[in-house]
């Protein structure tokens, strides 16, 4: 769960760092059932079905509606 924040652009290499040991037991908690849930979601998207011809990338349909290039469209 470490990830060395100095190579994101953006963030100050000179900051001190805080480490996952140095959080509140809350935060360690919510890190860590964040990261089951990030976990169960690689297994069931792993588990689906190769898409044979179809549209590169994840399910598309979403909520009723298909989206393409960040436009979501209904038929």
């Amino acid at each position: 769960m470490t990830k060395n924040l100095a190579e994101e652009p953006g963030i100050d290499a000179s900051a001190p760092q805080r480490r996952f040991e140095d959080l509140p037991p809350p935060a360690q908690r919510a890190l860590k059932e964040a990261e089951a849930r990030r976990k169960t979601y690689e297994n069931r998207v792993a588990a689906l079905p190769k898409e044979v011809g179809g549209r590169k990338g994840t399910e598309p349909a979403r909520y009723g509606d298909w989206e393409v290039k960040g436009i979501a469209t209904d038929f």
